[in-house]
């Protein structure tokens, strides 16, 4: 396995973690609450896993393009 490979597996195993929880927070709270705030408070857990995918896939780039560390550029 390519180095760059198993850098790449924590940050989406960890995603897929935060994304399903978030996904099963939204269901609970969908069968939970009744009326708008259903809708309300549901729509963060779901704006919350798209944010994890979207720093995901920035995280992929920069494995991909050599960053593998770049907090050392600070």
């Amino acid at each position: 396995m390519k180095k760059q490979t198993k850098k790449m597996i924590a940050p989406m195993v960890i995603t897929g973690l935060f994304v399903l929880y978030y996904v099963a927070y939204f269901s609970l709270l969908m069968a939970m609450l009744d009326g708008i705030w259903k809708y309300i408070l549901g729509i963060v857990p779901l704006l919350l896993s798209g944010v994890m995918l979207k720093v995901c896939i920035e995280r992929m780039k920069e494995i991909k393009e050599g960053e593998e560390d770049d907090l050392s550029q600070y």
